[in-house]
């Protein structure tokens, strides 16, 4: 009997499924934009081969943090350049579009882009389409009738929602917006993404408001407060399902921190960058480098994968899809080269660590479609 023949086979490289402990060397076959297969190095023939000698094979990088609303905001960063381009097969705009915009971002983002588009929807109908100060006049920045209406309609987008709870953004409106956020997302079932920076509100006072499911970013900033003034709550938190997301950002990621965290128990979940357009040249860069920077922090390669794959995905609900290797899976993966070097690496605060090991992104699959990247 003939070997069953499939569209493409990647081949030669070490299988880094995050449901493993550890990748293991091994080939997998797609067909029609779907993981077919998984065996031993050799198993499968193909119409095309995907060479991946000395490579990682990975699930496709899901980055939980991104703003891609361009031009509709003045920090939308074009999707594939933070995407696909990157390594990164699935981006997820935090909170760019609002009830409001949806249609628009729908139309002219997520449509036409090759990387795949999820969205937490800002609880403010603006978003930021006015600027960074989308809930500093109270009621009438949010339409919770509108934002759960937009959050039924499309779940295959929207899974989540998003809201800025720090002393630049809230104005006189306290913890009221999270109040309302967490109602509309309690009437739906999808959780919030709470983005934490400068106080006020206390940080506290805000964990003290989340629960299973619900995601806090920006959780490893240097700014006065943060865990380490409301360590009681965030250990709280944490116990009760509460997952702490890196987004790195342009002010929000500092090795000594997350140093100090990691000593203390409080390990990311997930990874995302918060990449946008006044961040991208620096200091985040893309996705790939973040993991990097946790890899000098005491992360193994395959924690930083599980991070950005596999606990992206069940934060997003689409683990039976995405994040994993599993035969049935949608067909985005990541390959990536792990290479021991000395590199570099600058946080958000302008601190610096060298490296002894770096990832970088070599070529993706997206549905199917096998692309190799440029070096950067």
């Amino acid at each position: 009997m003939s070997p069953q023949r499939f569209d493409l086979v990647v081949t030669g490289g070490l299988l880094a499924d995050p449901l493993r402990p550890e990748p293991v060397p091994g080939d997998l076959a797609v067909v029609d934009g779907r993981i077919a297969a998984v065996g031993a190095p050799g198993s499968f023939a193909g119409a095309e081969r995907l060479d991946a000698t000395g490579l990682l094979v990975a699930p496709g990088l899901i980055d939980l943090h991104t703003h891609v609303y361009a031009p509709g905001t003045d920090l939308g960063v074009p999707v594939d350049a933070i995407g696909v381009d990157q390594g990164v097969t699935t981006v997820v705009d935090a909170g760019s579009c609002g009830s409001d915009d949806w249609d628009d971002f729908t139309e002219n983002v997520v449509g036409p882009a090759a990387t795949r588009v999820l969205s937490w929807l800002n609880i403010s109908r603006h978003g930021l389409v006015h600027g960074r100060q989308e809930l500093s006049r109270g009621p009438d920045d949010i339409d919770e009738a509108a934002t759960a209406k937009v959050l039924r309609a499309h779940p295959e987008r929207a899974r989540g929602i998003k809201i800025r709870m720090s002393a630049s953004v809230l104005g006189d409106s306290g913890l009221a917006p999270l109040k309302a956020a967490k109602r509309v997302a309690g009437r739906v079932g999808v959780p919030v993404m709470v983005h934490v920076g400068n106080e006020p509100p206390h940080l506290g006072d805000v964990l003290d408001l989340l629960g299973e499911g619900d995601v806090v970013t920006h959780a490893f900033h240097g700014k006065p407060g943060g865990l380490f003034g409301s360590e009681k709550q965030a250990r709280a938190a944490v116990a009760r399902g509460v997952r702490l997301d890196v987004g790195h950002g342009s002010a929000s990621l500092s090795f000594a921190t997350a140093e100090r965290a990691l000593a203390a128990g409080f390990t990311p979940h997930t990874i995302s960058t918060d990449l946008h357009n006044r961040n991208v040249e620096g200091p985040v860069h893309s996705l790939v480098m973040t993991l990097t920077k946790l890899l000098v922090l005491g992360l193994t390669p395959q924690q930083v994968i599980r991070c950005s794959t596999l606990h992206a995905a069940q934060v997003l609900g689409v683990e039976e899809e995405l994040g994993t290797l599993r035969p049935g899976s949608a067909a985005d993966l990541t390959l990536l080269r792990h290479t021991e070097e000395n590199t570099a690496l600058t946080d958000a605060d302008g601190a610096t660590r060298t490296g002894t090991s770096r990832l970088r992104a070599v070529a993706v699959v997206r549905a199917g479609d096998p692309r190799t990247l440029q070096a950067p």
